[in-house]
């Protein structure tokens, strides 16, 4: 489902754990790292959208899960150029996106990466709040710092961890890796 401007409604999941963490999952099959997404299906709410790709990319029922709140409005990314499907109708130029944020209350024996057929991640881990930032490739950068922005007093009630001077770095550059799962 494409809208008239051509960007694809779709739910990004930002899952935090008791330490404040954000889930971190590593794409199948690539050095690429992300939020769990995806598409919202036709005649689907965002919140209903929310739990199917919940389960299907990390495994996860409701009963896991508290939902803390959600972005006002829709948050957009464009796509790069070589990434459009211009041979399609409708074209799709990016992604429009309700961010959640949920508070996990499972156990971390729950998270199943294989649980549908085409896992979406091979390797997960829990990072710092704007790790992120210096790590989900480069067009999506600006919508991830709007929804954590956004998002983060729910989690930091008395005030938001600050911004590290290198939430922006490149990949390649030197640092220490999360331990994966």
């Amino acid at each position: 489902m494409i809208d008239s401007d051509g960007f694809r409604p779709n739910v990004g999941i930002i899952l935090t754990n008791r330490k404040r963490q954000l889930f971190w999952g590593r794409r199948i099959g690539q050095n690429a790292w992300q939020f769990p997404q995806g598409g919202i299906k036709r005649n689907e709410s965002p919140e209903e959208a929310l739990y199917r790709e919940l389960a299907e990319e990390v495994g996860l029922r409701a009963d896991h899960v508290e939902v803390m709140g959600f972005t006002q409005g829709w948050l957009r990314y464009r796509l790069p150029e070589h990434l459009i499907r211009h041979n399609r109708n409708p074209v799709c130029i990016g992604q429009k996106q309700v961010w959640f944020m949920l508070r996990f209350v499972g156990a971390e024996e729950d998270v199943q990466l294989n649980a549908s057929g085409e896992p979406e991640f091979d390797h997960w881990c829990w990072v710092d709040y704007w790790h992120p930032l210096s790590e989900v490739v480069f067009f999506k950068r600006a919508v991830y710092d709007r929804a954590l922005s956004e998002l983060a007093p729910l989690l930091f009630p008395r005030g938001v961890p600050a911004r590290p001077q290198n939430a922006y770095r490149r990949r390649g550059s030197s640092r220490r890796r999360p331990t994966v799962r």
